[in-house]
This record gives structure tokens, sequence and C-alpha cells, in this order.
């Protein structure tokens, strides 16, 4: 076990505006969080904190992650969308296109796939050491290599930008791709990383001066 994801599960997640506060959203779901990063560990995954998540990694490669949400808890498997889901309980989270997660509200969901975790987590296993790839399909209004290239780096902050409304999505797109300089959008991201997070468009300060 790593001691970071210990602190992780009790101290809560660093990157929450609440972290180390029992506001925290990951208090609310520390049974169910342990019971999967019990059954995970038991694959023979190397633990690991990443984006201030539990990411499970084989050989150096990310494979399986375990994180809270406010309404929820999750795993989720890094290139679920080429596993076989043969009990259909992959969930695709909002346009996120390469991962695969299922969420939990309850211990009681928990247990329901208990015994199916395993060989979900061992496919995974297999699927990454199959060095197969997954092709991302742009969107309409074309995401810029540079914002896809961040989603691969920190999968918490993709996850943070499909949970903006579409508009907010296609504004921060639209604001990034407009410069021609690699340089300059890779900029613009790190900047907009934290509105992101805050779950905040890039005009919203501008919609609040006209009210």
């Amino acid at each position: 076990m790593n001691p970071k994801v210990d602190n992780y599960l009790i101290d809560g997640c660093m990157r929450c505006d609440f972290g180390a506060t029992p506001r925290c959203k990951v208090h609310r779901w520390r049974a169910e969080l342990d019971t999967l990063r019990q059954l995970v560990l038991a694959s023979g995954l190397t633990e690991e904190i990443k984006w201030g998540v539990p990411v499970y990694t084989h050989n150096g490669k990310n494979v399986v992650t375990v994180s809270a949400l406010r309404e929820s808890c999750m795993i989720g498997f890094f290139k679920g969308v080429l596993m076989s889901d043969p009990h259909n309980i992959l969930q695709q989270q909002a346009n996120i296109q390469q991962s695969r997660v299922i969420f939990f509200t309850s211990m009681e969901d928990v247990m329901k796939v208990e015994d199916l975790l395993p060989s979900y987590i061992r496919e995974a296993i297999a699927v990454e050491e199959s060095g197969a790839k997954f092709e991302y399909v742009k969107n309409p209004e074309p995401v810029p290599d540079e914002l896809l290239q961040a989603f691969e780096d920190d999968p918490v902050f993709e996850r943070a930008f499909y949970a903006l409304t579409p508009g907010r999505q296609r504004g921060y797109i639209i604001h990034i791709s407009s410069s021609p300089k690699t340089q300059t959008r890779l900029e613009r991201i790190e900047k907009s990383k934290q509105p992101i997070f805050n779950g905040v468009g890039l005009n919203d300060k501008y919609k609040s001066r006209g009210r």
C-alpha cells in the first residue's frame, strides 16, 4: 500500500476546495473507496497518487483509478472503451472517449459488482499489456492537440472539463485554439485549469457583471 493513498482516504483530496477538512467529498465515500482499493490491490497493480487521486499502474502505465466525486465514488478504467464489458456495467462519463467508469452511491452498489470487478481489472491489465491504442474522434469543434494531451496527462482535468456545460467547453476550446502558437496554447490551458476545476466558464465573470 502507498501511504499517500492512506492520506487521501484520511485527509481527503488536496485538489478539492475542502481538502483536509470534514467537508471534503472523500470522507463521504471512505468505506466504499477502501473496499475498491483492496479489490484493485489484490490484482498486483502498483498503487500511486497522481493528479491528487489514487491511480493503479502496470509497468508504469495507468490502468485503473479509484476516486470520489460529489455525489458518488467511482472506479475507472483508463482504456475501458477497449474492454469487452460482458456484464454491461461500464459507463461513459460525459464526453470522455477512452475511459469507462462504474459509479457507486452506497456500499450496496459496491457489493453488487464486487465479485465481477477482479475479472474486469484483469482484462484492463491485459488490454494495457497488448499495446492496444484508442483513436480519438475529434468533436465538431476540433479539440486542440495540446488540450487532448493535457487530458491524457491528467484524467481528473479531463473529467472536470467534460463536466462543464457544452457551451463552456466550446468557449475554452475556441479560446485555446485561437492562438497559432503551441506555447501560447499550453499557457492558456494552464491558466484555465483552476477555473475548470471550479466549474467556471471562460466568460462567466463577464456575465455576472451584467446582472
